[in-house]
């Protein structure tokens, strides 16, 4: 259904137009970008990722059956001593297919990535409180709540909370 592939600059221009408010950047980005999403913050946000010495992994989301780009997700903080990483940026940016399942296959394509090519034991993600689809979609990917860090962020007015969520190794494997 979905394949990933290396976030290049040729698809700067559809994830700026996927990003409509900052609220929504917020979310999808946390406090490292500023609203209105930038070229010079996605040639940052690339720079050094993608390559062996990479503690950053940055994908688009390829629909197979489409032929065309619909979302995008990251690997970070990769840690090769702790044998961990970090899944962000998570965005089915298509609203055509949203709804359809796609979230958990982009989740499950980038677990396989973590735990098969990069032997990780660990991988965890922060989703907003407030996000019920993306919070049962990552547990129904085997993602467990850790915990919740209340009134995470700000913003304007308001503080989100934040469950810290993860996977371990033999419990993904458990799923295979």
């Amino acid at each position: 259904m979905i394949e990933l592939h290396d976030f290049e600059p040729r698809d700067f221009q559809q994830l700026i137009e996927w990003i409509p408010s900052p609220d929504f950047l917020l979310q999808w980005g946390g406090p490292g970008f500023t609203y209105p999403l930038t070229v010079s913050q996605l040639e940052n946000y690339v720079d050094g990722a993608n390559n062996d010495d990479s503690s950053v992994f940055v994908y688009k989301v390829i629909h197979k059956e489409l032929n065309k780009v619909i979302g995008h997700i990251s690997l970070g903080k990769l840690d090769k001593k702790n044998k961990s990483a970090r899944i962000g940026k998570v965005l089915v940016g298509d609203e055509n297919v949203r709804g359809q399942g796609i979230g958990q296959h982009m989740i499950e394509e980038l677990l396989n990535i973590a735990f098969n090519q990069f032997n990780l034991h660990r991988v965890s993600l922060g989703v907003f409180e407030f996000n019920k689809s993306a919070i049962r979609c990552y547990e129904n990917a085997g993602f467990k709540k850790e915990g919740l860090l209340r009134d995470y962020r700000k913003n304007g007015k308001e503080y989100w909370s934040l469950w810290e969520m993860s996977i371990l190794e033999e419990e993904w494997m458990g799923r295979r």
